[in-house]
């Protein structure tokens, strides 16, 4: 007798969904037994991807994680974070705070669809996902084809890394302000911008992705570059010695685990960068420490891989660190601030980075929003040549676009609250205190 067996993949969701019913998530917002910041202590069942989500929560309600606790070692996963606002200050606002209770606790509507990174369907605009060697011009070239081809730009985020560049664009035709959905159209545009991403450059690939949705731009942009292989260091970069994040990997035999410590500046979204490209790579965190209340921050996380096993050579190694470094490099702040707000319009980013190319100014990174009407854009540029920004030629940039339109906001700051001693700091005991492996037993497991 034949038996055909066949899987709903809705069968996953409700079997969460049962876990979840059985172990429902505890949320805990505590203002008051730490000094300068707000503690907000997540438990719950333990599954693959749980703590890159509460990660992007925080993240994405543009709040600072100035230290965090994380265990997840067995079926539990108990996580506590400091945070604070953009003000440095605790957060009191009770919509934000209902926010988080509703999206991480009980009330929760987590399921694999969701974490799922890609798409979900919306008829509102058509996402364009582009790698490609860098170069001065390159997002006044591409935003011209777009705008030749009656696409709006309603979003974008556009990164720079290791002579790589990467953008998610969300665009809009020009005449209908929904999604793009003729397959001939879409067709044209790829060609097009394949053929901009690729320039002179025939030494590395170009690639253009359409997309009928919504993409969790970060997370895709991450790992877009890191399948660009934007880690690999170029021969230029090896004589420069260029100032890099402190990686280091060892492994903790003892206990399986690979310890992974992490010391750079600290910046905004640095935690979600660095658990979202552990995440990419299939390592899973078991336990981890976090401490950005300086100018320094420091990590520490204790991984295996999804397989249970931990780092087993040099060549992984080598490879966790580099992609580490690049992850955390990727989004910092390199060149002057520029924030343009304005009454958006069809062509707007195109003629704003068209006059940045024509002052010989090259975008390093971009932030591009519209809402209500209203355009949002935040540029940093550097000069083309190499030297710094000569003010005259922001000066004339300003008059061109107009001085109440364009504004010079300088180098982005992250505000700091004052160190203080965490409640929680009992969760790990002294494991964290100690800066060496030498004491806990490390030692290295390759061949």
């Amino acid at each position: 007798m034949d038996i055909n067996m066949s899987f709903s993949p809705n069968m996953d969701d409700e079997y969460e969904k049962l876990i979840r019913r059985m172990n429902p998530p505890r949320v805990v917002i505590d203002n008051e037994t730490c000094k300068n910041a707000t503690v907000i202590q997540v438990d719950s069942a333990n599954r693959p991807g749980i703590l890159l989500e509460v990660v992007q929560v925080l993240t994405d309600l543009n709040l600072i994680i100035t230290k965090a606790y994380i265990s997840s070692d067995g079926g539990w996963f108990m996580d506590v974070f400091n945070v604070i606002g953009q003000d440095g200050n605790k957060i009191f606002d009770d919509e934000i705070l209902d926010y988080i209770k509703k999206v991480l606790g009980q009330d929760s509507c987590f399921t694999s669809s969701l974490r799922s990174v890609g798409v979900k369907p919306s008829d509102d605009h058509t996402a364009i996902e582009l790698t490609g060697s860098d170069r001065p011009g390159l997002l006044s070239e591409v935003s011209a084809v777009l705008t030749h081809l009656k696409c709006n730009v309603v979003s974008a985020e556009v990164w720079t890394h290791n002579t790589r560049a990467a953008a998610v664009m969300h665009v809009t035709d020009e005449e209908t302000g929904l999604a793009i959905t003729d397959q001939e159209r879409l067709t044209r545009i790829k060609k097009r911008l394949c053929n901009v991403l690729k320039g002179s450059n025939k030494s590395r690939g170009a690639k253009t992705v359409v997309l009928h949705g919504v993409t969790l731009t970060a997370r895709r942009l991450h790992q877009m570059m890191l399948a660009d292989r934007d880690y690999e260091r170029t021969y230029d970069e090896v004589l420069a010695q260029k100032q890099r994040p402190n990686v280091e990997v060892v492994n903790w035999y003892d206990k399986g685990y690979s310890a992974v410590t992490i010391r750079s500046k600290d910046r905004p979204k640095l935690l979600f960068d660095t658990v979202c490209t552990l995440t990419d790579m299939q390592y899973v965190v078991f336990h981890a420490n976090i401490n950005a209340e300086g100018p320094e921050a420091y990590q520490e996380y204790y991984i295996r891989h999804a397989d249970g096993s931990p780092v087993n050579s040099d060549a992984e190694r080598e490879r966790l660190m580099h992609c580490l470094e690049a992850a955390i490099e990727r989004r910092v702040s390199e060149g002057l601030k520029l924030e343009l707000c304005t009454t958006d319009r069809v062509g707007l980013l195109s003629d704003v980075t068209r006059i940045f190319r024509e002052n010989s100014l090259t975008v390093t990174r971009a932030e591009v929003t519209t809402k209500d009407g209203k355009a949002v854009n935040t540029f940093y540029v550097q000069d083309s040549s190499g030297y710094p920004v000569d003010s005259k030629t922001i000066d004339s940039i300003r008059q061109t676009i107009g001085q109440t339109i364009l504004h010079v906001k300088g180098s982005s700051e992250n505000p700091k609250a004052v160190a203080q001693e965490s409640p929680t700091r009992f969760l790990f005991g002294g494991l964290f205190r100690s800066r060496s492996f030498v004491n806990f037993g490390f030692v290295r497991s390759y061949p």
